[in-house]
């Protein structure tokens, strides 16, 4: 029987990567991967975030843009560094390599580096585009060549917001059916059952993750769908009567967007009240197509991420 009851809230966070899990914790992030031998390697930094830096970003809504957009490129480097286990070098490569010199390949490394970097925050540009033309501009397409048969404007943006959420659940529904998406669901399982672990004040073993549920009210997952949710409440104060300043205009909000999703998800996570439960029941029902029950290497793995993060001194998590 699962158990749900939690002791204290905590600010960690995660996420899975290729056979791993990365976990945030107030102070640091770490990285597990069990590697093609077996072995569980992780990956420790501190936190450089700019929310430490500039105290008015973490004004409410602000600051939810801000970690937003940071939490992409922290999973996009996650996933990379991930992904570098299962690479295989290729043979010219090595050949090439054993023939430079220490500093010929030490300049190599540096180019590579970049390289890695300028390929991290494209592809955090490209998943923002690929976003925002997939759930946001299509339906307001589609529903666009239908808009005269809807005499009332909210309920063209009401249409529009379920054509959102319909495209989103395909494509969720569509990848959980590829193999290597479905490891990588079992590892989100993995997170939510070590984080709950946690936060029920049980020593952190296999045995007692095992017990916890794999749906948690702070997931990304719930994040994404609250951001629909919201989008369709502040877009309906836009006019259809011009398309282009329309799609415009939303592009303009989506920060406010991101901003008051993040507001809520965090206030969902910490609360135990009836209307926040309802609130975060859709993001738990669409958790379990991105969660799946994991095995006890897996639990393994995410034991050992969150492990890595956690301090003696606990004065950031709230008890």
């Amino acid at each position: 029987m699962e158990n749900k009851q939690q002791c204290h809230i905590t600010s960690i966070g995660g996420q899975a990567v290729i056979e791993g899990v990365m976990m945030r914790g107030p102070k640091e992030i770490a990285t597990a991967v069990r590697t093609p031998d077996g072995e569980i390697v992780v990956d420790k930094k501190p936190i450089a975030s700019i929310l430490q830096k500039w105290k008015f970003l973490k004004l409410p809504i602000l600051r939810g843009v801000i970690s937003f957009v940071e939490s992409l490129v922290i999973g996009t480097k996650a996933l990379m560094y991930s992904a570098e286990f299962f690479d295989i070098e290729e043979e010219e490569d090595k050949k090439k390599k054993e023939t430079m010199t220490e500093e010929e390949i030490k300049k190599l490394e540096a180019k590579e580096s970049k390289m890695k970097n300028a390929a991290i925050y494209g592809s955090v540009a490209f998943a923002l585009i690929f976003g925002v033309a997939l759930f946001m501009l299509l339906p307001t397409v589609l529903v666009g060549f239908i808009k005269d048969l809807i005499p009332i404007s909210f309920l063209a943006t009401l249409a529009e917001g379920l054509v959102r959420i319909a495209i989103f659940l395909i494509y969720v529904s569509l990848v959980s059916q590829m193999k290597d998406i479905r490891r990588v669901f079992e590892y989100h399982g993995a997170e939510h059952k070590t984080i709950f672990c946690y936060e029920s004040g049980e020593e952190l073993t296999v045995e007692n993750a095992r017990r916890f549920s794999r749906l948690h009210p702070r997931c990304g997952t719930s994040f994404l769908l609250i951001v629909m949710v919201v989008s369709i409440i502040l877009f309906s104060f836009i006019s259809w009567e011009n398309a282009w300043m329309r799609l415009g205009i939303r592009l303009l909000l989506l920060p406010v967007v991101a901003g008051i999703s993040y507001e809520i998800i965090k206030f969902a996570g910490r609360s135990k009240s009836k209307i926040m439960r309802l609130v975060s029941l859709p993001g738990m029902w669409l958790q379990k197509i991105t969660t799946r029950e994991p095995d006890d290497s897996q639990l393994e793995v995410a034991i050992a991420s969150l492990k890595a993060v956690l301090t003696e001194n606990r004065e950031d998590d709230k008890w």
